[in-house]
């Protein structure tokens, strides 16, 4: 097959440069909608954060952020890791290339935004590299480490997806990268931090969380997308066991966020439980099921009246609701459907 062809299937092997005629608009259409929703972590302000950390947190409050910049401090590295090391050498389609391309590069800007928090928010500098440490000093951190490694490392050494082992594997990889790691582990992280802010605290750490809570709801889209197409072309990678390995893949993922969860209100923080958190894991994991066409597993309800107006959105419409708004700093709350 040459190189330039289109290939039979998306994840055929090989290098597909041909962006006319147009096989996959739909995400060339992502990659012009995420151009749209540019932003810099210049535009965050992080002063009224400083005087709540030092006057208004409460001890538990402070090892809870402590805790969750430690996560983020590599979170977003691993995500970047993936996308250049196991996806995009398989996603052979110029237009779906093109997205993450676009998605790299506002990775990029949350890890920048993550080490500015880090940088304003841990200044003694013992303290900020004991944080980008934190997979291997912090075991509720450490777990969730040992969770990504284990589901997406075993494509690490595939160059080519010749076998249908190899395709389910990709699948195995792409479903933990979108519904576990962005789509469970981060949107968790989102959940601390708009509880804050129902308090009225860390206004600054809320408004970049407002623009990471979009790139990460593009991004589960595109993911999701990719699935629903290898499984329109390739219908018998997806079976009975698959959909096993899949639950028992959130399972353990709900598993080890609640760890997280234990480690993170250990100091006992007013108006935020471990079961609660554990029942808002289990109500957004079985959101993650529904779009894949799995059933529910978790059978949780949303807990959190906070979440009401930053919960998991459905992208219809998005960017019609404020396209001008998208070019620069957006104000104000985005109100998200839930069944993303």
């Amino acid at each position: 097959m040459s190189s330039v062809q289109a290939p039979e299937a998306i994840l055929d092997p090989g290098l597909c440069l041909t962006l006319r005629p147009m096989r996959y608009p739909v995400f060339y259409d992502m990659f012009r909608d995420g151009i749209k929703n540019t932003w810099t972590v210049e535009e965050v302000d992080f002063q009224t954060d400083l005087t709540d950390l030092k006057q208004r947190l409460s001890p538990a409050e402070v090892h809870l952020i402590q805790r969750l910049v430690a996560f983020f401090a590599t979170g977003d590295s691993i995500v970047s890791n993936n996308l250049v090391l196991n996806l995009y050498k398989h996603v052979n389609s110029p237009e779906a290339r093109l997205y993450l391309s676009r998605q790299l590069f506002e990775e990029a800007v949350h890890v920048q935004f993550y080490l500015t928090l880090l940088d304003n928010y841990v200044t003694d500098p013992d303290e900020r590299a004991a944080a980008f440490a934190a997979v291997e000093n912090i075991p509720s951190i450490s777990k969730k480490a040992d969770f990504c490694m284990k589901w997406m490392d075993s494509i690490q050494e595939l160059d080519h997806l010749t076998t249908r082992d190899h395709r389910r594997q990709f699948l195995l990889n792409l479903i933990c990268f979108a519904a576990c790691i962005e789509g469970l582990f981060f949107f968790a992280a989102f959940a601390y931090v708009y509880f804050l802010r129902s308090k009225g605290l860390l206004h600054g750490l809320a408004a970049g969380t407002n623009w990471v809570f979009r790139d990460e709801s593009c991004h589960l889209e595109f993911a999701f997308e990719v699935v629903k197409v290898v499984r329109s072309q390739e219908p018998d990678l997806w079976d009975a066991e698959l959909e096993r390995e899949i639950v028992t893949m959130l399972h353990e993922a709900v598993d080890a966020e609640t760890q997280f969860a234990e480690d993170l209100l250990s100091g006992g923080v007013a108006g935020l439980s471990v079961r609660d958190m554990r029942q808002y894991l289990g109500y957004v994991a079985d959101q993650r099921l529904g779009r894949l066409g799995i059933a529910p597993a978790f059978h949780s309800k949303n807990p959190f009246s906070f979440m009401d107006l930053q919960d998991v959105q459905e992208l219809t419409n998005f960017f019609e609701r404020r396209v001008s708004a998208y070019q620069s700093a957006v104000q104000g709350e985005v109100g998200f459907h839930e069944d993303f």
